[in-house]
C-alpha cells in the first residue's frame, strides 16, 4: 500500500469505523427490541417488523454475521491505522495505532452507537435489516461455517441452538409487564388486568357471603308472611329453605314471583315450583376456575359447602366481577365501607367481622391472608382464645384493641399502623 496516499487511508479508516458502529449498533438494536411490540406490527404487515422478526428467528445466524463483518471491519481498520502510525511516527506506530485506535472504537464505534440503539432499538433495527438481509445472502458460507463450529461447541455443553424457543411469559412476569407498562394503559385498566391474573389466587371463600349473612326465607313460615318477605325483598334471587338453612331449597328469582302475582297464581306451591335448583361450589375452588364453571353451566349464584356438604357461603357471578372491575356504585370513586371508621387520632374503627382482603384493598393494609378470612378469626387464631374487651394486641406493624366481644366473637376493633403501642398479651 506504499503508493496509496494517506488522504485516501484516512477516508477508508474514517469509513470502516462508520460501518464498524453499525454493526455494533445493529447487534444491540436486533437483541433489545420489544419482541411483542415487534409481533404486533409484524402482525399488522409493517415490512421492516417482519424483517427483523424473521431474522431474530435464528440469532446465532444473525450474531454470526455481524460479528463476523464487526470484525472483519475491525481487523482491517487496525491494519490501516498501523500503516498510517508507521508512516507518521515510525518505529512507535505500531503502539500508538493499538491505543489510539482501541480509543477511537471504543468511543465511536461501541459505546456510543450502542447506547444510542439501546435507546432507540427500532430506529436501528429497521434500516439495518434492510442492509444485513441482503448481506446475510452474501457471506451465507462463512457465516454458516462459523455457527457451525460455534453451535458445535454449544452442543458440547448441552445447548441446542437450532430448537424453536418461543418466548412465553408466567402470570408474576406478566404482571411485571403490566404495571411497567405506565401512561400506556391508563390506571384503571392496570387495576383490571392485575385483578385477572390474581383470580387464580383468590377463592371462593374469600369473597363469598358468610353463612351467617345469607338472606333467605323460610318456607314453612305462614303463607302471608313469607310473601311479603318475598314481594318487598331487594335482591334480585332468594334463598329459600325449610327450617334451617342448611336445608335449602333452592333459589327463587323475584321476576317469577311477580309474574305470578300478576297472574294471581301467587300460591306457596307454585312459587316452590318455580323455585330454581341449587348449585353447589366446592369451597377452595380458584376464582378463574370458578368464573369459567358459572358460564359453562349457565349460573349467576351458587353456595358453597365444605368437605361434610355443610353451606358456608354464597358466591355470586357478580362478586367475581367486583374483584376484576371493583364495586359497581354510580360512581368511579369507591363508596366508602360501613366496617371502617377513621378517626381524628389516626386509628381506624373496624368491624371485625370484615374480610381481610377488603380492608387490605380498601386501607392499603398487609395484614395476612393465607389463613382466617376475616378480621375476627385472625385475632382469635393469633390469640387461640376468645378474648376480653380492652385488650390489645400486635400482629406485624399493626396494633389492634379490642373494644367489643359479643356471642363468642370480635365485634369492634380498634386499629393503629404505628409502632410502639403499650403490648398487654
Amino acid at each position: 500500500m506504499d503508493h496509496i496516499s494517506n488522504s485516501t487511508l484516512v477516508g477508508v479508516l474514517i469509513a470502516l469505523i462508520v460501518v464498524s458502529a453499525m454493526f455494533s449498533g445493529s447487534e444491540t438494536g436486533m437483541m433489545s427490541i420489544n419482541r411483542y411490540r415487534l409481533r404486533h406490527q409484524a402482525k399488522q404487515k409493517h415490512g421492516a417488523a417482519r424483517r427483523v422478526l424473521n431474522m431474530l428467528e435464528r440469532p446465532d445466524r444473525l450474531l454470526g454475521l455481524i460479528l463476523f463483518g464487526n470484525n472483519l471491519v475491525n481487523i482491517f481498520a487496525a491494519s490501516i491505522a498501523t500503516i498510517l502510525c508507521t508512516r507518521w511516527f515510525g518505529d512507535y506506530g505500531i503502539a500508538i495505532s493499538s491505543l489510539g485506535l482501541t480509543v477511537v472504537i471504543l468511543v465511536f464505534a461501541e459505546v456510543t452507537p450502542k447506547t444510542f440503539a439501546a435507546l432507540y432499538p427500532e430506529r436501528v433495527a429497521f434500516p439495518m435489516s434492510a442492509i444485513l438481509k441482503p448481506l446475510s445472502y452474501v457471506l451465507y458460507p462463512f457465516v454458516w461455517s462459523v455457527n457451525m463450529i460455534s453451535n458445535g461447541l454449544l452442543r458440547l455443553f448441552g445447548i441446542q441452538t437450532g430448537d424453536d424457543q418461543d418466548e412465553h411469559l408466567s402470570s408474576d412476569e406478566l404482571r411485571s409487564v403490566v404495571n411497567d407498562a405506565g401512561k400506556m394503559i391508563p390506571r384503571r385498566h392496570q387495576d383490571m388486568l392485575l385483578s385477572i391474573l390474581d383470580l387464580e389466587k383468590v377463592t371462593v371463600e374469600d369473597i363469598m357471603v358468610p353463612r351467617n349473612e345469607i338472606i333467605g326465607f323460610d318456607v314453612n313460615d305462614d303463607w302471608k308472611v313469607l310473601s311479603r318477605q318475598l314481594i318487598s325483598t331487594s335482591h334480585t334471587k332468594v334463598l329459600l329453605y325449610r327450617d334451617t338453612i342448611d336445608d335449602a331449597v333452592g333459589f327463587v328469582h323475584s321476576r317469577d314471583a311477580l309474574r305470578l302475582l300478576a297472574k294471581s297464581e301467587f300460591e306457596k306451591e307454585s312459587m316452590l315450583r318455580a323455585v330454581r335448583p341449587l348449585y353447589y361450589i366446592p369451597e377452595g375452588t380458584p376464582l378463574n376456575v370458578q368464573l369459567l364453571k358459572f358460564q359453562r353451566n349457565k349460573e349467576r349464584i351458587g353456595l358453597v359447602v365444605d368437605e361434610y356438604g355443610d353451606i358456608q357461603g354464597l358466591v355470586t357471578l357478580e362478586d367475581i366481577l367486583e374483584e376484576i372491575v371493583g364495586d359497581f356504585t354510580t360512581t368511579m370513586a369507591p363508596a366508602p365501607s360501613e366496617e371502617v371508621e377513621r378517626q381524628d387520632d389516626g386509628s381506624v374503627l373496624v368491624d371485625a367481622t370484615a374480610n381481610i382482603r377488603d380492608l387490605n384493598k380498601e386501607l392499603s393494609w398487609s395484614l395476612p391472608t393465607d389463613g382466617p378470612k376475616t378480621l375476627n378469626g385472625l385475632i382469635l387464631e393469633y390469640l387461640e382464645d376468645i378474648p376480653d374487651a380492652n385488650v390489645s394486641l400486635r400482629i406485624g406493624d399493626y396494633t389492634i384493641e379490642i373494644l367489643e366481644v359479643a356471642d363468642n366473637m370480635v365485634k369492634q376493633v380498634r386499629m393503629l399502623t404505628r409502632t410502639g403501642k403499650k403490648r398487654l398479651i
